[in-house]
Order: C-alpha cells, then structure tokens, then sequence
C-alpha cells in the first residue's frame, strides 16, 4: 500500500496534488497530518498547492507512512480494504479502459463527460478514477472476490458498466463484494431497474445512466475531459 502511494506521489507532474488526493480519500486534515509527520499544518498545505517544490523522498515517505498510521489509528479500514486486492491481478479484457485521476473530480462533471442523469446522488461526492467495464464478460469472468480488478488503485471511483439491459445485474455484484465504488454509470439502458436503484440507495452508491450513443463515443469522451 505504500509503494502504491509513494510511487503514484513520485512518478506524478504535480505531485502535491496526489498528496491532497490520497488525504481526501482517507479523510484526514491538513492538520491531523501535520501534526502526524511533525511539520506546521502550512508545509502540508504549500506541498498540496505547489507552493513548495516537489518532495523528496524522505518527505514522501514521511508523509505516506503519516496518511497509513493515522488510518491504522483508526482502525485500518482503507489498509484492510487494500489487502482484499490481489497482487498478481490482471487487467482483464471485460476492462475497457482505467484511468487514475490526481485531483477530485465532483459527479455533476462527471455526469456531463458521459452524457448521464444522475438518477441517485449522495451530497458533494468525489471521485477519483473509472473503469470502464464491458458488463457480461465481467461478470462471466470474474468471480466477487475477482471483482476487486475493477478498483485500480482506490475504491473512490466510478464503475462504469457498458452493454447492461437493466442494470440489475451490476449492482447485485457490487453488493456481494466487501467494497462500495464512489460512483456507478450504466450504459446500454433506457431505464434503470427498480431493485438496482434500491441496492444503491442502500449501500449510498450515486448512480448515473449515460445516454452516450455508442461505447466507443462514452470511451473518447472520458479520455478528452479526463487525459
């Protein structure tokens, strides 16, 4: 989980930005880790906007080993949810395209790149990446604990199902897993199945269908907003 993270703060142009990203998904203050890496809350908050040229890796890892210890404080719900992915997965061909962003990105953008209504939203929620999944074969192909491929590198994205009739069968497989993605997108549909807008509103999952016309046009779109 540190590699992931130290590697995605590395190899980024702004890595600061990917400092916010991970604190915003973990829920953790600018002070919380300030005060946990040992530095002013304005260290943080310069990294963060670019103020301050890029961290080094002693900073890195002083900053990741902070964002870990504070969520292992709180009982490791993100470590733990990281350990149900499996190290040797493989992208599978039911994955149509992935895409990590550095900064959040609000639904309401999201919805205009996929040409989508926003059937169930759940206050100012963000996300941070999609995948987009050609909905039989994953579900042909992967088995729920499988199902974890669909994550990349955090939960705090949306799953964007391609070729579904009702959406029913998606949003079952989501409930079997362990692991609730930011943001669900149907595409395929003209209208969305009552027991899958149920399962969302349950499990607090936004839901959007895509009136995209084609998949290729859904792909193209996403890779032009989001590049």
């Amino acid at each position: 989980m540190a590699k992931k993270i130290a590697g995605e703060i590395c190899l980024a142009e702004r890595p600061g930005s990917v400092i916010k990203k991970w604190r915003h998904i973990m829920k953790i203050a600018q002070r919380e880790l300030a005060e946990e890496v040992g530095v002013m809350p304005s260290v943080i908050s310069d990294y963060e906007s670019g103020r301050r040229k890029s961290p080094g890796i002693k900073v890195v890892k002083k900053i990741v080993d902070g964002l870990l210890g504070i969520d292992e404080k709180r009982g490791g719900k993100l470590i733990k949810e990281f350990s149900n992915f499996p190290e040797s997965a493989t992208i599978s061909n039911a994955i149509l395209d992935i895409r990590e962003f550095t900064e959040a990105v609000n639904i309401k953008r999201f919805a205009k790149a996929v040409d989508g209504e926003i059937i169930l939203t759940f206050g100012d929620k963000e996300i941070y990446g999609y995948t987009i999944i050609d909905s039989l074969k994953a579900i042909v192909e992967f088995s729920p604990t499988e199902l974890v491929k669909l994550y990349g590198l955090t939960t705090e994205r949306a799953l964007v199902f391609t070729g579904v009739s009702t959406g029913r069968s998606p949003m079952v497989a989501i409930k079997v897993t362990n692991l609730r993605p930011g943001l669900v997108v149907l595409h395929g549909t003209n209208k969305v199945d009552e027991i899958a807008k149920r399962i969302a509103n349950a499990e607090q999952i936004p839901l959007i269908l895509s009136k995209a016309k084609s998949v290729k046009d859904l792909i193209n779109s996403l890779r032009k907003k989001f590049s």
